[in-house]
């Protein structure tokens, strides 16, 4: 299970992983971001890179700013301070719909589904910047709009058996254990073929059994579908595992960036994590 690449700091130009895994170029940077809310600095003057074919984790302990920052990355907040570079070319201000127009899907760290919804409209909700033909054409459902509606509904049931919940495709959400609320969160993100997928806490109130299942598709969709993942995760032990590098956060600074087997190493990290670095 373990992705950790060698104990070398990763190259802008790509890596290898320990397990030979080929890593790419560099797919987002982020530049000295700083992010103010009123008179207080969410985050400090940060900078790091995600690389095409990674499994990229921010940890740092509560409210260290890592989900300020994937709310920089998925466009949801435009810091005061800093650049976003995606694919080379410096990325100006966007709402989020224009964000994930670039290939950047992500899930939330307090599940935000429809409710009353089924398991499949729930995912085909994915599918929305898919699809081309006008709302008219879509509820009289003929010629190229149900081809659209066809081929959408087929890329769904691929992700829905890919995750395997085919037995709840039916279910409405508002029935479901929370693992698997989160586990249909992954399946409506991955409907919009990433190339980057943002995860925010996707093993948070999990039990063992399915931190173990998150954890294994996790690393199949990075596998089988080439996806770049940026997770953000408490579980330590789920981070070493999965993760190829691993930047920390703490009060909205960065503190360590580099492989698992570095910053677990690494004593500021250590003392942050232990709470007696903060004097």
């Amino acid at each position: 299970m373990m992705n950790a690449v060698a104990d070398t700091q990763a190259s802008s130009v790509g890596y290898t992983t320990a397990d030979g895994r080929d890593i790419g170029e560099v797919i987002l940077d982020l530049r000295n971001i700083t992010l103010r809310f009123g008179g207080v600095e969410a985050i400090k003057d940060i900078s790091f890179d995600i690389q095409e074919g990674e499994i990229r984790a921010i940890i740092g302990p509560n409210g260290a700013g890592k989900s300020s920052m994937l709310n920089v990355i998925s466009g949801f907040y435009v810091p005061q301070e800093g650049e976003v570079w995606f694919r080379g070319k410096p990325r100006p201000p966007l709402k989020p719909y224009q964000v994930a127009q670039q290939g950047i899907a992500r899930t939330f760290q307090n599940i935000a589904l429809f409710e009353g919804m089924s398991v499949l409209d729930n995912v085909m909700t994915g599918r929305l910047g898919k699809m081309r033909r006008g709302i008219l054409a879509q509820a009289l459902w003929v010629g190229p709009a149900r081809k659209e509606e066809v081929h959408n509904r087929e890329a769904v049931e691929r992700i829905i058996d890919f995750l395997e919940i085919q037995a709840i495709r039916k279910t409405p959400v508002s029935r479901l254990p929370y693992g698997l609320k989160k586990r249909v969160e992954l399946a409506r993100a991955l409907a919009a073929e990433p190339n980057l997928l943002l995860l925010d806490e996707p093993m948070a109130g999990m039990n063992v059994e399915e931190k173990e299942d998150m954890s294994r598709f996790i690393l199949d969709v990075n596998d089988e579908f080439g996806t770049t993942i940026a997770l953000i995760e408490h579980d330590m032990g789920v981070v070493m595992d999965l993760s190829d590098r691993v930047v920390v956060m703490d009060y909205g600074r960065k503190i360590g960036d580099g492989t698992p087997d570095v910053v677990r190493n690494d004593q500021v990290v250590i003392d942050a994590y232990l709470g007696v670095s903060h004097d």
